[in-house]
């Protein structure tokens, strides 16, 4: 595993740059970053290139790698410069990319500004870039020379970041923690101890990617609630509606894959229902109609943890325990939405 260093960047960027002879430095930052982090950050260079990419899920194409292959190229880097991605989701995984496919590979490191990408995306050295509407169908594995993480960065985001971060927080509870899980679904979104629950989550997935880190087995738990949940955020990227933010999505996914666990006789009713309305209460309802089901569905046969045709999921089998390669079949998966979409709200 990389090393993750939880701690102010103003102590932990200049140590991590002086235990390496990097023969030159970029930053790839979006809007955002540019605009509310990268200034903490410029102090702490040496000479370097800055590489500005617009924000959002839709820039994460093959158009804007190369973009930053170009500039790459025009700074003359070698094998031996240094990328740092700033930023969320979104900059870490194309930033990384970029940085592990230049001239076969160079060095990167992760600095990521959310909830999300410091619990989750940061973590693990998954890579990659969204292709033909199809979320990260194009990418490879590998661990970045570090990931620095400062919690105080949370300080930049609007409450609906961190809600989509929370997503991945619970996600980790719910397959690992049973005891984390009971704790956080008594507190509401703004009760939440963040530098604790980044720590937590950080921990939980480097034990699992340790074990597996190209996900061949056991590190498939870690898309508990994503095969379903990846497809709807995909299908709402192409629709006139307000657009979900990754875990408004993952809400969705684990919610209706609870239910399919609980069909399966995998969980009972008791933490379904936990599940089902500490969703609704953080994350209210993502509005789906009968049209959605059968494009939503048929994403999901693009999941990379499918097995030739037939759709693989991990799924709960208790609280704090997950199962995977379990086989779902398109029923059960569209019982699971529409469980989702016949949840009773006050």
């Amino acid at each position: 595993m990389s090393t993750v260093t939880i701690a102010s960047i103003t102590e932990s960027l200049p140590a991590f740059l002086q235990s390496y002879d990097f023969s030159a430095v970029a930053v790839i930052a979006d809007n955002h970053t540019f605009r509310f982090c990268y200034p903490e950050l410029k102090p702490l260079l040496p000479k370097h290139t800055l590489i500005r990419i617009k924000a959002g899920e839709e820039q994460k194409h093959i158009a804007t790698c190369e973009m930053i292959w170009d500039a790459l190229t025009r700074a003359n880097f070698d094998r031996h410069g240094l990328v740092l991605n700033l930023g969320g989701g979104v900059v870490g995984d194309m930033g990384g990319f970029c940085a592990a496919t230049y001239k076969r590979g160079i060095a990167f490191a992760q600095i990521p500004t959310t909830l999300l990408a410091q619990v989750d995306a940061s973590v693990g050295g998954k890579l990659g870039i969204d292709f033909r509407g199809y979320k990260n169908h194009i990418g490879v594995f590998q661990l970045p020379n570090a990931v620095l993480i400062d919690p105080s960065f949370l300080q930049t985001l609007p409450e609906r970041e961190l809600r989509s971060g929370f997503a991945e927080i619970i996600k980790h509870c719910l397959i690992a923690d049973a005891s984390m899980w009971d704790e956080i679904r008594r507190r509401d979104l703004n009760e939440q101890d963040w530098p604790t629950l980044v720590a937590h989550s950080v921990a939980v997935k480097e034990k699992v990617v340790t074990q597996d880190p190209t996900e061949k087995g056991l590190r498939k738990i870690l898309n508990f609630g994503h095969t379903l949940g990846h497809a709807v955020e995909t299908y709402f990227l192409t629709q006139p509606r307000k657009r979900l933010l990754h875990g408004e999505a993952i809400a969705v996914g684990m919610v209706a894959e609870a239910y399919i666990a609980f069909h399966k006789k995998m969980i009972d009713e008791t933490l379904l229902t936990q599940i089902e309305e500490y969703m609704f209460a953080v994350y209210g309802n993502v509005r789906l109609m009968d049209e959605d089901m059968d494009p939503i569905l048929s994403l999901t046969l693009q999941d990379k943890k499918n097995r030739g045709n037939q759709v693989r999921m991990a799924l709960l089998d208790g609280a704090g325990s997950c199962a995977f390669d379990i086989s779902v079949t398109g029923t059960e998966m569209r019982r699971g939405l529409e469980f989702y979409r016949g949840v009773k709200k006050d």
